[in-house]
């Protein structure tokens, strides 16, 4: 089995190599650098070049590339980056794949629950309409970017993921030393839903997709228990065995992350993984206390 990723440097790209690699399967990488090894090829998607050699005898290919949204205060010209970097990499490899005479089984590209906006207590699944907002727009762009692939006949997984949790890296890290420090504490009002998965299941998520034939469209990766911030909040401090007593109101965060903090910080997302439950799929983390151990 040959995989092809992209932003296989990244946390979740990363892990996902790691456990194919040791799986046996052949993986390659792309890169925005001069490769190094026989197994990294060039891209630019920004500029529409993709080394045609990185798709040939590939099985499948498993897109994560991406600005990262959350690193800092959104500026228009930040979002527009955000925009671009998730629409033109995605619609180069659909493009790209849809025209080789020999196509991979399988394109899986990473989407997000921003799909679904702000939607309060609302129970989501894969059925669910899209939200709005700047998020929900540009996921159903960044969705729409993979049907050049899916028209070619090749089977196209779109990943909905939610708040990847690991202390390697993404947001608990950043969580981790304030709630050591215990000064962490419940984000607004604290009663919006997270809809989180730990980074094992993510990585075994993508690798039930490769494998199992009848994963395609649209699927929630995430843990089939969402839980409110303040039980995120009371939970992480208690694995820390630290207080979390230092509420952080919303306009404060309003004020320190402007329209992020809406988007990111305050929204709610009640997401279960309908589609992976009806697939089979069991979770090792479900719970939360199970994934912060």
């Amino acid at each position: 089995m040959r995989v092809l990723i992209s932003g296989a440097s990244g946390l979740v790209g990363s892990a996902l190599s790691e456990f194919l690699r040791a799986k046996g399967y052949e993986v390659r990488s792309l890169v925005r650098r001069k490769p190094v090894v026989s197994t990294e090829f060039f891209w630019e998607p920004e500029i529409g070049e993709l080394d045609p050699l990185a798709l040939v005898g590939v099985n499948a290919v498993v897109h994560l590339a991406g600005e990262n949204i959350a690193d800092r205060r959104w500026s228009e010209s930040h979002k527009q980056r955000v925009v671009k970097s998730r629409i033109s990499g995605t619609s180069l490899l659909a493009e790209c794949l849809a025209a080789l005479p020999l196509k991979p089984q399988l394109f899986l590209s990473a989407s997000a629950i921003g799909f679904y906006g702000d939607r309060g207590a609302e129970e989501l699944d894969e059925s669910s309409l899209v939200g709005t907002g700047f998020l929900a727009e540009t996921t159903q762009r960044w969705e729409a970017a993979t049907l050049a692939a899916e028209h070619a006949g090749i089977r196209t997984v779109r990943i909905r993921i939610g708040l990847v949790l690991s202390r390697k890296g993404g947001a608990l890290k950043k969580m981790l030393l304030p709630f050591k420090l215990g000064v962490g504490g419940v984000l607004g009002s604290g009663n919006q839903y997270m809809s989180w998965i730990a980074l094992n299941d993510l990585v075994r998520i993508i690798d039930f997709a490769i494998s199992n034939q009848s994963i395609k469209g649209s699927i929630n990766a995430v843990s089939p228990e969402p839980i409110t911030n303040r039980e995120f909040t009371k939970a992480l401090a208690g694995e820390l065995h630290r207080p979390a007593i230092f509420p952080v109101p919303a306009f404060m965060l309003r004020l320190i992350f402007g329209e992020m903090a809406d988007a990111l910080l305050l929204s709610s997302a009640r997401v279960m993984p309908r589609a992976l439950q009806n697939a089979g799929f069991t979770f090792n983390s479900p719970t939360l206390s199970q994934a912060l151990k």
